[in-house]
């Protein structure tokens, strides 16, 4: 990130979303939401299944639209469509529960497509920064290889680095860990745990409970499509406010 970006608009939270609403038919998945995300800080978004968390991290590039409110990123309000709406998605890193990494490419291709084609970098600088980048995640050994010929963690920090190579002002995780084997959770949660260390400003939605302790600034517990509480993984983990949350905690850290 240059310095002029890190400048741009430093007063202003990297996330601003408020009177977020959202529909699904009859469904009303987000319910009037606030919510603000400072820039070099972790969030981490917590709530039983259904409670509206992965459309909450979606609609902040606006793979998920919404019916009324205001989403803005970096100060800047979100583009409806057009080229706009592609240079915020350029801005902001996506790392999803599945890979999505192309099965035809190598691991290093996958992950200098896209700063060759959107960001107009030349191949052999881009193909330098994703050795580095695969150097960071730990599988720079896996380089030429296809994504088939990895394990799901490894294809895991293939998609990380793949976003981090698009110098992004921040890192969205929607469940990144909940397509994988037990024994390769651990791996790709040490690199999102060195991110956050770096001071990248992220949200991540998740059931991993000890990365929740470990990583976060700030938990938010989503409920029925509500921000229920909003506090510190101290004090969420300890003394949780509303009965939802103590129900969810009892039932999670029972398993």
């Amino acid at each position: 990130m240059t310095e002029a970006n890190t400048e741009s608009n430093s007063a202003a939270p990297m996330i601003r979303m408020q009177a977020v609403n959202k529909h699904f038919g009859p469904l009303h998945v987000l319910k009037d939401i606030e919510l603000e995300v400072p820039r070099g800080q972790v969030v981490i978004v917590l709530g039983p299944s259904g409670s509206g968390k992965s459309t909450l991290c979606r609609s902040i590039n606006r793979l998920e639209t919404i019916d009324s409110g205001v989403i803005e990123v970096d100060g800047k309000a979100l583009p409806a469509e057009g080229k706009a709406l592609a240079r915020l998605r350029a801005d902001v890193g996506m790392v999803f529960q599945q890979f999505n990494l192309f099965a035809h490419k190598s691991i290093v291709d996958n992950v200098l497509l896209a700063p060759v084609k959107v960001r107009k970098v030349s191949q052999s600088e881009a193909r330098k920064t994703a050795m580095e980048l695969l150097e960071r995640v730990g599988i720079a050994n896996q380089a030429d290889k296809y994504p088939a010929q990895l394990s799901g963690g490894q294809q895991q920090r293939a998609a990380i680095a793949r976003a981090l190579a698009m110098r992004p002002k921040v890192m969205l995780f929607d469940e990144p860990t909940s397509a994988l084997d037990p024994e390769m959770v651990q791996e790709v949660l040490d690199v999102m745990t060195s991110l956050a260390k770096e001071g990248m400003t992220m949200l991540v939605v998740t059931h991993e409970m000890g990365f929740a302790r470990r990583a976060a600034d700030r938990v938010i517990f989503m409920s029925d499509g509500e921000i229920v509480e909003d506090s510190t993984p101290d004090e969420f983990f300890t003394a949780p406010k509303s009965g939802r949350a103590k129900d969810f905690l009892a039932k999670i850290l029972t398993h």
